[in-house]
């Protein structure tokens, strides 16, 4: 690896390690630029092309998260912890949530209600949300219209 991979690569740390930390911050590309020391076109390209995703979707996906952790170890609202994790609208945390997780935040709470005991790193591994969650859910619904249209 030369070295300004690695410098890069680096730069992308810090700014990803800075959305971790303030993840329920309002978070701008300008300022995440700045700690990576690059322009902003610049750090969107980079970052994408180091994490397989764009910083706006990594910072969704990290509040997605923290969001499916409170729901099922706290008994907050869901609105409440829609604020808890940076989400301004109720709306779009919903939306986000579905498309990431399958279901909705309610429907997710009403199904992990009981939590297995495993070791909490199976846990979290097992917890993670990915893009193919809300995609395999979406495929199911669409398969399940096509199905009811031809009976």
């Amino acid at each position: 690896m030369s070295r300004a991979v690695e410098e890069s690569n680096r730069a992308m740390l810090r700014a990803r390690d800075a959305m971790d930390r303030a993840y329920a911050q309002p978070l701008d590309i300008p300022a995440l630029a700045r700690i990576a020391y690059v322009s902003e076109a610049h750090f969107i390209r980079t970052f994408r092309a180091t994490f397989g995703e764009t910083p706006h979707r990594y910072l969704q996906r990290r509040r997605i998260e923290r969001a499916m952790y409170l729901l099922v170890r706290t008994a907050e609202p869901v609105t409440e912890i829609c604020h808890l994790v940076g989400f301004g609208s109720l709306g779009t945390f919903s939306r986000t949530f579905h498309d990431i997780v399958g279901e909705s935040p309610s429907a997710y709470r009403r199904r992990k209600a009981a939590p297995a005991d495993v070791p909490s790193c199976f846990t979290r591994a097992w917890m993670r949300p990915s893009a193919a969650a809300g995609r395999d859910a979406k495929r199911a619904v669409l398969d399940k219209q096509q199905v009811g249209g031809l009976l």
